[in-house]
């Protein structure tokens, strides 16, 4: 019978998350992984496997939490409140990258750049994400579509890919020095821009309440 692990592996995968959120893949060796989590590197790999599959778990985790914070925002309801969905996750993903005052930026995006040319297992957890995202996306903007909130005619995999690629810009350009304001006004821009069904005007959306940042926060990843 094998004997039961020592350790919370939920803080240990924590612990490893952060250090290769830091430092990146390529940047962490296992010993400072062991230092991070308090283990043996024999600990560490019997519980694990390698570097590369500790960083695929955490990735994968990381991922998982991506999507279901998404689906916080973007989980269906009335077809007259999905434009609302739909400002409340594209501000709370400004409101994210302006509270990462350590501009670390988001896991998948710095492990897809770092890796996914060379790791197919990388790129097909990072494509499968966007996926999920962009098939949440579309799903309100339908809904908007049919409540006459969204112009019925636009193509809505067009601009489920446009919010998408705006969320995920506001991270890079956040990381890259863009201040608040500007990370904000660019959530609102993107909103604006949504083509509205002919003679009708769009009600303020409004920007949501600064919240903690919902993903630095998340202890199950």
């Amino acid at each position: 019978m094998p004997r039961p692990r020592a350790f919370d592996e939920r803080q240990v995968l924590e612990r490893a998350r952060e250090q290769f959120w830091a430092t990146g893949y390529a940047g962490t060796r296992m010993d400072d992984i062991a230092q991070a989590t308090g283990l043996g590197k024999g600990s560490l790999y019997g519980a694990f496997g390698d570097k590369s599959k500790l960083f695929h778990r955490v990735f994968g985790d990381w991922c998982t939490a991506v999507v279901e914070v998404a689906e916080g925002r973007l989980a269906g309801g009335p077809d007259a409140e999905a434009l609302a969905r739909l400002s409340g996750y594209v501000h709370l993903m400004a409101e994210n990258t302006a509270s990462d005052t350590e501009r670390r930026g988001c896991l998948l995006a710095k492990g897809a750049a770092e890796l996914a040319q060379h790791d197919p297992a990388v790129a097909a957890r990072s494509a499968e994400t966007m996926t999920a995202l962009l098939t949440l996306l579309r799903t309100e903007i339908s809904a908007a579509q049919r409540h006459g909130d969204i112009d019925s005619a636009a193509d809505p995999e067009r601009l489920a890919v446009l919010l998408l690629t705006v969320v995920r810009g506001i991270e890079a350009v956040g990381k890259a020095g863009l201040d608040p304001e500007t990370l904000r006004n660019i959530a609102d821009t993107a909103l604006a821009v949504l083509p509205m069904p002919e003679g009708q005007k769009r009600l303020a959306t409004g920007r949501g309440p600064a919240r903690e940042n919902e993903l630095g926060a998340i202890t199950a990843t």
